[in-house]
């Protein structure tokens, strides 16, 4: 017994021993929040904060002992110690912001990030009661398929779906591999009747930008920003040369509620509305880089106007301070979020994924944006009948713009 024992807490500690140094050289499938190709032209330093007499995890030993004698229930999976000692690991950093994902949550990010993946086409929400509720994108197979917005998810495949479901494990239950006959079979009560589909799964795109010109003037374009994927910078170049076809001459950029996304991106983003210059500042443990923007965007020199709240965090936070530091706009709203540091995310052997804070930004004007977030030049106070009161803000600003230059 005392053998077995021994041979599965050696093997617990190489197990954590070789943790630690994979997340240190693990390959970085996308950046959160971080330039995708750093990693390969510039590898990470390995550091360890074990003193050198003291290798491996005695203590874990001990305790994984003590259990293995005396402990009343089952233990948790193998699989299961290795997440809770990662967790354990991350949560000593105290940086909320550095954490470990089980491998669905892992691949539906990886997904989002990247604006595509196999699947019906669909966006799931919980109502007050915890139902899940289904919203089909337009023209998605879910769409053409009949699924109405608001459907409730009754079962997914004949299995059925209760409110211990985590949302994510659903979300992967209805994408998978783009082929002859490949799909789902969705069962949703709507229109107060009960029906099931089976629908093939097709690529989706997901929208992470939408325009349109303002009812309230047909010389002000709009565009809000959902989300930085990989496909935002040509979505945003689509649809400025869409506006810029209607001959708009101010523009509102909406990132309200736009949590962030990959920062490459946002970069590029930002350039679209900068010629060149500095968009951030960015800090690692080893140096600082200046992060500039390309010459030649879209949309340099007309009046811009950008929309943020207390939602507007990360990447999106990026783009707004460039873009009033630079003095090429003013923000209308609340205060930022205060999301200054960038996560590395990097793909574990099974599928999960770990992010790990490595460096902080500044904007051009040297601006902190951890903890603090960005002051708008005009402050509202959002309206307690859901009225768009910022949008509204924007619109007289620009049009006085307008009148000005004109």
């Amino acid at each position: 017994m005392q053998k077995s024992i021994t041979n599965y807490s050696s093997h617990i500690r190489a197990v954590l021993t070789g943790i630690l140094a994979g997340v240190l050289l693990a390959t970085a499938f996308v950046g959160g929040f971080y330039a995708n190709d750093v990693l390969a032209s510039d590898p990470l330093p390995l550091a360890s904060t074990i003193p050198p007499d003291e290798a491996g995890f005695p203590l874990v030993d001990e305790v994984q002992s003590l259990l293995d004698r005396v402990y009343l229930r089952q233990q948790p999976t193998y699989t299961q110690q290795q997440y809770a000692a990662i967790r354990g690991l991350l949560s000593g950093l105290e940086d909320n912001n550095t954490f470990f994902i089980e491998p669905p949550v892992a691949q539906s990010e990886a997904n989002t990030l990247a604006g595509t993946y196999g699947g019906i086409g669909v966006q799931t929400k919980r109502n007050e009661v915890g139902q899940f509720v289904l919203f089909p994108f337009p023209e998605s197979p879910a769409a053409i398929a009949g699924i109405l917005d608001g459907a409730i998810l009754v079962a997914i495949n004949d299995q059925l779906i209760d409110n211990t479901t985590q949302i994510d494990a659903i979300d992967q239950m209805m994408r998978g591999e783009v082929k002859e006959d490949s799909g789902v079979e969705l069962t949703v009560q709507q229109n107060g009747e009960e029906i099931t589909s089976f629908i093939l799964f097709e690529v989706i795109n997901v929208p992470s930008v939408v325009s349109r010109i303002l009812e309230e003037d047909p010389r002000l374009g709009y565009i809000q920003i959902l989300r930085f994927t990989s496909r935002t910078p040509i979505e945003l170049r689509e649809a400025l040369n869409s506006l810029q076809d209607t001959q708009i001459e101010a523009l509102v950029l909406d990132l309200r509620n736009n949590s962030g996304g990959l920062l490459r991106e946002s970069i590029e983003v930002a350039g679209e509305f900068l010629n060149g210059g500095v968009v951030i500042y960015e800090q690692t443990n080893r140096e600082e880089r200046t992060l500039n923007a390309e010459r030649g965007g879209n949309w340099i020199n007309q009046p811009i106007v950008v929309l943020v709240n207390s939602g507007t965090a990360s990447a999106s936070e990026v783009v707004a301070g460039a873009i009033r530091d630079r003095d090429r706009g003013i923000l209308i709203g609340q205060q930022t979020f205060g999301k200054g540091t960038v996560q590395q995310i990097f793909a574990l052997s099974d599928g999960s994924s770990v992010h790990i804070t490595s460096a902080e930004w500044f904007t051009p004007d040297r601006v902190p944006l951890s903890g603090v977030g960005l002051e708008p030049n005009i402050a509202m106070i959002p309206d307690a009948n859901g009225r768009d009161v910022e949008l509204g803000e924007a619109v007289r600003y620009l049009q006085r713009e307008i009148e000005t230059n004109e």
